[in-house]
């Protein structure tokens, strides 16, 4: 008994900090873009990415896709990412992505759509030479907010992928066949050349184990 309460003693000495694991769940969080500038992140192809006022500006000069990617890899993730269209073009969050070299060509990847026109399936799946593979509920289709500040959750955990837009899910997608597993993170400017979207506060919990 002597022994066991001067064990607890001893413990009770020890200070805090090393009692309590180095990151709690929701104490994880990493800020993606820091508000000023493009540090950690990667243009792919020939269309314009500035920061203007705390957020990315990604507008259409030309009418080829265009990509702004991470520089690390992420495997599975939770992203927190607030997003505007301006214009009229599509855009996409995609991950696990790859290019061929020298070009905006995706070779590999998905993406969670972004597209503030009605009917066009932001929150949806597409991408990995598949096309579409999952769609919001059709009385989700209004969710979106056209030249207003939009709230995305994305969750990529294994082969399971969640989409909330707005507080409103969009898409819980388990694929039976999935093609890509681990890459950077890449904000789209479709082809087209009415590219013209807004960006801020994106943050990510990286959850990968390799």
């Amino acid at each position: 008994m002597r022994i066991l309460l001067l064990s607890a003693f001893l413990v009770s000495l020890l200070p805090a900090q090393n009692l309590r694991p180095a990151k709690l769940a929701g104490e994880d969080w990493v800020q993606l873009f820091n508000g000023k500038d493009l540090s950690g992140w990667v243009e792919v192809g020939k269309e314009k990415w500035t920061v203007e006022d705390g957020e990315i500006k990604g507008e259409a000069v030309s009418k080829a896709y265009g990509y702004l990617q991470t520089e690390k890899e992420y495997k599975d993730f939770h992203l927190s990412i607030k997003f505007k269209c301006v214009g009229n073009g599509n855009s996409g969050v995609f991950f696990h992505t790859a290019f061929k070299p020298g070009t905006p060509d995706i070779t590999r990847g998905l993406q969670f759509e972004v597209d503030c026109r009605i009917g066009q399936h932001t929150g949806g799946l597409y991408g990995d030479g598949r096309g579409w593979i999952v769609w919001p509920a059709p009385e989700n289709e209004l969710v979106v907010r056209k030249g207003e500040w939009n709230e995305y959750t994305l969750k990529v955990e294994g082969n399971r992928y969640t989409s909330r837009l707005n507080g409103v899910l969009m898409v819980d997608f388990t694929d039976p066949n999935p093609k890509s597993f681990d890459g950077p993170i890449a904000l789209q400017l479709h082809s087209g050349g009415e590219g013209n979207m807004r960006f801020k506060d994106i943050w990510i919990r990286d959850l990968s184990k390799r």
